[in-house]
């Protein structure tokens, strides 16, 4: 991946994030330029509001975030269209939510020059969007979380495939992909790889085994780490955050599987979009992806070292090559028909 970690000068600067969903402000020196920067995230409160915390200290000024799920945060981007609020959308589960994004007319285009180099895809990776709708900013890999004192890491299963083995029956546990975007990955894949026909007989059987299909994306990791379940399909973050608070849990990432970036990208018609580029810079500078590295995600930066087992380098290997247009054509479609089918 050379030309993804050319850099292309002196290292970049910008802001961070976080506060509660009406919004709330974090606190600067004041230093900057006195236009506060309005961030969109439906990632982890304290997570982005030590981004925020961090952008601050580097920059000076001040950073609102507005923290909602994914789904709210673009159905208000969407309401405010005519008179945008937010500067900067940064993360929601991987680039799908942007993708479906970009012919909404809410997304403007900008790619830092640290990203200027990277091809669009590379190893199965979409880095950024053709037209500069909205770039990654650090890696997620889809796998299974297990349980240490109940499967071993040699019984743990290795690929899609072996989540079907009579052995797991009953013992699995995965999100519900009508209301999970982590869970519409899955099944999306799999549509990809094998056709639809085999995907649904594949997922007939997964049904069969689970004991558990909640809504959200964490809760199966979670479910695992209480040893309610003995397998969980999730992002590899999950697992690693859990482990870190001292919860028995660990990860395996499949023989083949989604390798997605987490993106950020502008707001169009920002009221500080010189802001708001500031704070995409930012997140790929070293500060943010250490802080990124340190909650357990896989920075992006080659400068900063992932504090899991976990890297780019390691997951390219395993990337599965997504067909993003299809995926966007048939999203919809796909979460509709697995209601109709399971629910």
């Amino acid at each position: 991946m050379k030309k993804m970690f050319k850099f292309t000068g002196a290292m970049l600067l910008a802001v961070g994030m976080l506060a509660g969903c009406a919004g709330e402000k974090s606190g600067g020196s004041g230093e900057g330029d006195g236009k506060r920067i309005t961030l969109y995230s439906p990632e982890t409160p304290d997570f982005t509001k030590e981004l925020a915390k961090k952008y601050e200290e580097v920059n000076g000024g001040n950073v609102d975030v507005h923290y909602a799920g994914t789904n709210v945060l673009v159905n208000q981007m969407l309401a405010e269209k005519e008179n945008p609020k937010a500067d900067v959308w940064y993360g929601g589960g991987g680039i799908l939510p942007f993708e479906a994004a970009v012919d909404r007319g809410i997304l403007a285009s900008y790619i830092p020059d640290f990203a200027a180099d990277w091809d669009i895809t590379e190893n199965g990776i979409k880095l950024k969007h053709e037209d500069g709708k909205y770039v990654g900013v650090e890696i997620f890999v889809l796998g299974f979380s297990y349980n240490p004192e109940l499967v071993s890491e040699e019984e743990a299963p290795k690929t899609w495939e072996d989540l079907l083995d009579p052995k797991w029956e009953g013992k699995i546990q995965f999100p519900n992909p009508a209301a999970s975007g982590t869970a519409t990955l899955m099944v999306m894949d799999q549509m990809m790889r094998q056709g639809e026909d085999k995907a649904w007989e594949y997922f007939e059987k997964l049904v069969e085994q689970a004991n558990s299909t909640p809504d959200s994306g964490s809760a199966p990791t979670k479910a695992v780490a209480m040893g309610e379940a003995h397998i969980g399909i999730g992002f590899d973050f999950m697992a690693y955050e859990q482990k870190a608070k001292g919860e028995t849990v660990d990860f395996i990432v499949p023989d083949k599987t989604p390798v997605l970036v987490n993106p950020a990208t502008l707001i169009e018609g920002a009221p500080n979009a010189e802001g708001g580029k500031k704070f995409i810079d930012f997140l790929l500078s070293k500060e943010a992806q250490q802080i990124m590295a340190d909650w357990y995600h896989i920075p992006i930066n080659p400068e900063v070292e992932s504090k899991t087992p976990l890297s780019i380098d390691k997951v390219k290997e395993v990337a599965v090559d997504l067909d993003i247009d299809w995926v966007n054509e048939n999203y919809d479609r796909v979460r509709n028909e697995w209601k109709d089918k399971f629910q």
